[in-house]
């Protein structure tokens, strides 16, 4: 018992350093973020980052599962892998996880024990480490401390300066450019890949995702100027997603009725190819649904085969196993079907458009509801003009763990502004969720998206609402197209 009160007074040490993910970006410049301070805290920790292997992963989207696919597949492949990765879903200590596992509340608590004292030195000697700098140097440690094999950092912010960059990698990733974070990165896709770029290290392999011409050329002089291997999608490597099966009734009742599902455990998988320069791989699986997850497995995968050409030793049975037990949440998460419940973190007009794509190729549902929120300086109106026409009705709400969330007041005056869409306003998202299931059908779908925020908030309140998904018997779900559905067991 008595390390509850050091892991609470562990917490609010980390929570009252200025952390950018809260702070409106209004309130930040390039000027806000540099290397020198991580540097610092490194150096006082014994430099624990350079006795690690690493995998760094940049992209305005994408980056996530990419990361999270690379760490599962080296862990298949026996590795012991550490995952650094942002934000988080419900617990700060998902940030670092080795092998799944997220690091324990009583390793966080040592962590900021040993962390602390530098800290505070920093601070009266100068200006101290902010939020994500100090919980990069908690995941360098941590995974330090436990010997992993293998390190896969997912970058929080751009690249260049972000608190990740300090790291010498065996292999740099950028999965995709759009616009993002404008203020911080700029505004044209050329400025922004620079930024990405910036990961860049001489002579180090780079994997690029990246498929728009001025930001593939960005890239390419950054890689060329410093000698660093380019391969890139497209070019050295090729994907193709497979056409959606359309499962028979029989198929499905049966499935339905020899086991019935708990809350969030059926997992759909995304079926695809990919061709890379030295081998063929077809079949390929993804519990991710949506053809732009089966572009980041194919950049996960050039990256694998680009480790395996420097003495990693993975075959390719470890590379499919690896691939279908990844698990990332509120990435197209289906929560339930009959009504179909999703859940997504898309936040940017890119990560839009690959979520309607998904839900157009995927599911067929007689009336469409979206639960919207977003984040301050986001551009709200091109997501909601792609949104808005897809849907027969809409929720708006108000995420309530982060300050950035924009007020709903404003979400319904731009709303009125672009669409004669019906909309609701729920200040709360219990009340946006309490709002929606009294008016679903079975047929119907519900779809939860505009933040990660919003999408983590929601996910929390639904799967706790055991009396929605006992209330049915779980009958066949209304899909025309799915790319593959399985239930864990």
């Amino acid at each position: 018992m008595d390390s509850f009160p050091n892991y609470r007074q562990s917490l609010r040490f980390l929570f009252s350093r200025i952390n950018y993910e809260r702070i409106s970006t209004s309130e930040t410049s390039k000027q806000s973020f540099q290397l020198g301070r991580m540097h610092d805290l490194l150096s006082r920790l014994g430099n624990p980052h350079l006795d690690q292997k690493i995998i760094h992963v940049a992209g305005t989207k994408g980056k996530g599962s990419t990361a999270a696919m690379i760490a599962s597949i080296l862990q298949s492949a026996g590795y012991r892998t550490g995952l650094f990765s942002s934000p988080h879903l419900y617990r700060i200590e998902e940030r670092f996880s080795i092998d799944k596992h997220p690091a324990s509340s009583a390793q966080f608590t040592e962590l900021i024990k040993h962390i602390r004292p530098h800290v505070e030195q920093m601070d009266r000697e100068s200006v101290g480490p902010t939020y994500f700098e100090i919980t990069t140097a908690m995941a360098f440690l941590h995974f330090s401390n436990h010997r992993a094999d293998a390190t896969v950092l997912e970058v929080g912010l751009g690249g260049r300066l972000d608190s990740t960059n300090v790291c010498l990698p065996e292999l740099a990733v950028i999965t995709s450019i759009s616009r993002d974070h404008t203020r911080q990165l700029g505004s044209r896709l050329e400025d922004i890949a620079k930024e990405k770029a910036g990961i860049v290290k001489p002579g180090i392999p780079v994997i690029s995702g990246v498929t728009s011409s001025p930001a593939r050329k960005a890239i390419a002089e950054i890689c060329k100027s410093r000698k660093a291997p380019l391969r890139e999608l497209n070019q050295a490597f090729s994907y193709h997603c497979c056409e959606p099966h359309a499962f028979k009734t029989t198929q499905l009742q049966n499935m339905v009725k020899n086991s019935r599902p708990s809350p969030g455990s059926k997992t759909f998988f995304t079926e695809f190819d990919v061709k890379t320069w030295k081998d063929q791989w077809t079949g390929l699986q993804i519990p991710l649904l949506g053809a732009h997850q089966a572009a980041n497995a194919a950049v996960a995968i050039a990256a694998i085969e680009t480790l395996q050409e420097n003495t990693w030793s993975i075959t390719k049975q470890e590379v499919r196993n690896g691939l279908e037990n990844t698990r990332l949440p509120v990435r197209a998460e289906v929560l339930k079907t009959h009504p179909t419940i999703i859940v997504d973190a898309s936040h940017n007009d890119a990560s839009i458009a690959a979520l309607i794509k998904t839900l157009d190729t995927s599911f067929s549902p007689e009336k469409q509801i979206l639960i919207f929120s977003a984040t301050q300086e986001k551009d709200i109106s091109i997501m909601l003009e792609q949104l808005l026409p897809r849907f027969q009705k809409v929720i708006l709400t108000q995420y309530q763990n982060n300050p950035r969330s924009v007020p709903v007041e404003q979400l319904a005056e731009l709303t009125e502004s672009l669409s004669d869409t019906e909309f609701t306003v729920c200040s709360h998202p219990r009340q946006a969720w309490n709002h929606a299931k009294q008016r679903l059908r079975p047929q119907d779908l519900l779809c939860i998206t505009g933040s990660f925020f919003i999408a983590a908030e929601m996910r929390r309140w639904i799967l706790k609402d055991q009396e929605f998904f006992t209330e049915t018997n779980y009958p066949v779900p209304h899909f025309r197209n799915i790319l593959r559905i399985r239930k864990q067991t």
